[in-house]
């Protein structure tokens, strides 16, 4: 006679649970009963998960179970004893151990009561999963992710530097800044929310939105003051990634930063800003060679600027070509060496000098966005001084960077490392007879400044996940103003830009799990620009999930 699983599921595992396992005649029967015992648990465990059983009612019904175990095997033992199925119990001959008799259960109906156990388990759970939640399936392969920052930012200038319009007008940097002289401090957030997307066994995906400005690549804080409306939250992220082979990713539309840089752990970057997105498409090989040796790569190829060229618009699309390759090798204490070296040629992204009488066949080589450091001309021939009044303003460099990045992570101390990491470029672009020919200027009117460094040293846990994680970190930069597109590096180490030199120090510390104070100190000068020092100070209050 066939029972429905409803009437008897949770008996049946009570009964499964604390059925009496000890001096079984059969092992095979024995083992069985074991396996639906540990099989019950967790079914029990995950009811009371889901919000099918309340945990009191499950530890109020597992004692229970208990104490009735504990009496029929006092009372078993009392009694009698088990015999071979249809002969009658006697007491046992004296000094012969006593057994519990257990009946036997046929495979088949073992088989047929768990599978209807599953299936009305199943059957609860997900109507309690329809009902609490109120999405699809598809919902199981989404993972959500976020971040919420509180910043405190203040900005000291010196004294002694140039004004904002001497900066802009008589330097052939043209610096672009409001303010060079009045501390300022802000409030300011960051926000980010996204998804990664499990599409199936080889493809999947993600997206994400976050603050910042529309007009800016690089960072995603907003000023808090309510006066001036809402927030901005824009489409920061939005790819596919492809993984045929373990060693090889594909990946293709908006993405983070590919490379082997320092960014993920120091949160600067000699080269790149930190929250600098990359569009386009990459290819990563990791084959690993053994237990301790295995390689990185990247290859990629990147749309800076889509330009509609026509007869009367003869700039080209911009685009940076890259490729990074790299060794790394992990000791058998988990201590690692990373190495790499890596090509970045950005493709027309140098300012052309318009024909006369044709203000506008080359407007298009100007930047859409740049922060300061980069020589500049104007690419108006008849108004050499238009770049500092806000004119159509070129790069009077080509950049063609070599990169070696290179980090020795100690983990002799783990969970406490020692990490210890360098960089050091060169935009071997930079040809000032090239520039002179382009630009219509003097040979010597652009000092061969296209180098440059950095030295960081991080004492702690690497990744701040719970409460009294803790590093402290500290470093020196040098990034001469050709060295990087300026439009690109880090927006916080001298307010953004290049022609700057300067150290940061800074400590983070975990207050509970996914939540961390972080403060940071850097001070920076310029190197052979116009005078323009500025020390920053962040506080900040993280939390992410």
């Amino acid at each position: 006679m066939k029972m429905k699983a409803r009437n008897w599921v949770i008996p049946m595992m009570v009964a499964a649970i604390f059925g009496s396992q000890t001096d079984i005649a059969s092992a095979s029967e024995r083992e069985s009963l074991e396996e639906v015992r540990a099989t019950t648990m967790s079914l029990i465990e995950l009811l009371v998960q889901e919000g099918v059983l309340s945990k009191e009612k499950a530890d109020a019904l597992l004692k229970q179970a208990q104490l009735a175990k504990q009496k029929a095997r006092e009372e078993a033992e009392a009694a009698a004893v088990a015999t071979p199925e249809g002969a009658v119990a006697e007491k046992p001959a004296e000094g012969q151990p006593k057994a519990i008799r257990v009946q036997y259960v046929p495979e088949h109906v073992k088989n047929e009561m768990r599978a209807e156990i599953e299936q009305e388990v199943m059957k609860k759970l997900n109507y309690k999963a329809g009902e609490r939640l109120g999405v699809p399936e598809w919902i199981d392969r989404i993972e959500w992710t976020g971040e919420l920052r509180l910043r405190y930012q203040e900005d000291m200038f010196s004294e002694n530097n140039a004004i904002p319009g001497l900066l802009a007008s008589s330097d052939v940097r043209n610096v672009d800044v409001n303010n060079s002289t009045e501390d300022r401090e802000r409030h300011r957030i960051r926000a980010l929310f996204g998804a990664n997307l499990h599409i199936n066994e080889w493809l999947t995906g993600g997206i994400r939105f976050q603050t910042g400005l529309l007009q800016t690549p690089v960072t995603p804080n907003q000023t808090e003051g309510f006066s001036q409306g809402k927030f901005v939250f824009g489409l920061d992220r939005a790819f596919l990634e492809a993984k045929p082979y373990d060693w090889l990713t594909l990946t293709g539309g908006r993405f983070a930063n590919p490379f082997f840089t320092s960014n993920r752990i120091f949160g600067t970057d000699l080269i790149w800003d930190p929250d600098l997105a990359f569009d386009g498409f990459v290819a990563s090989a990791n084959p690993v060679i053994n237990k301790n040796w295995k390689l990185f790569s990247n290859v990629g190829a990147y749309p800076i600027e889509e330009i509609e060229s026509s007869n009367t618009n003869k700039a080209k699309d911009k685009w940076l070509y890259a490729a990074q390759g790299g060794v790394e090798w992990t000791s058998s204490n988990n201590s690692k060496v990373k190495l790499g070296v890596a090509f970045y040629d950005f493709k027309n992204v140098e300012g052309e000098l318009n024909p006369l009488g044709d203000p506008t066949r080359y407007a298009g080589t100007v930047p859409l966005w740049r922060q300061k450091g980069n020589n500049t001309f104007s690419v108006d021939r008849l108004n050499a001084n238009l770049c500092s009044t806000g004119g159509p303003c070129g790069l009077a460099s080509q950049f063609q960077l070599i990169n070696f990045t290179g980090e020795v992570d100690l983990a002799v101390f783990d969970p406490v490392h020692v990490i210890l990491h360098g960089a050091y470029v060169k935009n071997i672009g930079f040809d000032a007879q090239e520039i002179a020919r382009r630009t219509g200027t003097p040979l010597n009117t652009y000092k061969e400044e296209n180098e440059g460094y950095e030295v960081s040293l991080l004492v702690g846990h690497p990744i701040i996940k719970k409460l009294h994680d803790w590093q402290v970190s500290g470093g020196y930069r040098r990034l001469e103003a050709d060295a990087v597109m300026d439009g690109f590096t880090d927006s916080n180490f001298h307010l953004g830009g290049t022609d700057a030199k300067g150290f940061f120090i800074g400590a983070q510390y975990g207050i509970g799990k996914n939540a961390w104070l972080s403060s940071r100190y850097i001070s920076t000068d310029e190197i052979s620009g116009l005078p323009f020092s500025v020390d920053t100070f962040f506080v900040d209050l993280n939390g992410r999930f």
